[in-house]
């Protein structure tokens, strides 16, 4: 089993990349439980910049293999906002509620009802000798002004994915797992480090 440290203590990004790698031979844990602190300042301009900044930061600290991952959400009609400041597009001390409540209100603002968008991740894994490889994956679809569903986290009540007719909010982990930006790209992880390793 390959130990891996997730560059997150977010509760639902660690279960969602457990449960993606489920079956695999990797096993992930946290920055928590890896009894490591870091916090590096995510200065990049592309997601793929800010996932390599806190993948960097955590193997320097650990000496050990590390993913790390960042992700958002980018809505059309607002020329690809939130983007990189997803997880913040409401302030410091925003949360998921007060950052879906902004996007909303812009929307509403253009004078549209929903909007073309998509959900975009970019990871970065560093191996025990400070290689770097990347791994990106998207998912299409659309954002509402009307949440739906209660699973999932972030924006996914509001983000419609066209082929279900339903939110990421009202899909199941399976479902989600197979087709959202996040199970994309851990998979292309995934299959990279079992051809690295044989």
């Amino acid at each position: 089993m390959k130990k891996i440290i997730l560059a997150s203590n977010n509760a639902n990004k660690i279960r969602e990349a457990r449960h993606i790698l489920k079956g695999t031979d990797i096993e992930i844990c946290s920055l928590k439980e890896a009894g490591i602190v870091s916090e590096p300042i995510e200065d990049g301009k592309t997601f793929e910049e800010n996932a390599i900044i806190k993948a960097r930061a955590t193997h320097e600290k650990s000496g050990m293999p590390v993913i790390a991952d960042d992700s958002g959400l980018t809505i059309d009609v607002l020329d690809g906002k939130p983007g990189i400041l997803s997880s913040r597009f409401s302030g410091p001390t925003g949360n998921d509620d007060d950052n879906n409540g902004k996007a909303v209100e812009m929307i509403r603002a253009t004078g549209n009802n929903s909007s073309a968008a998509s959900f975009v991740c970019s990871i970065a894994y560093i191996d025990e000798k400070g290689n770097i490889a990347t791994f990106s994956g998207e998912c299409m679809g659309k954002f509402i002004l009307e949440p739906r569903g209660n699973r999932g986290f972030g924006y996914d009540p509001y983000f419609l994915v066209m082929e279900y007719g339903r939110t990421m909010a009202e899909l199941s982990d399976e479902e989600k797992n197979l087709i959202s930006h996040r199970g994309k790209a851990l998979s292309k992880l995934a299959e990279y480090i079992m051809e690295v390793q044989k």
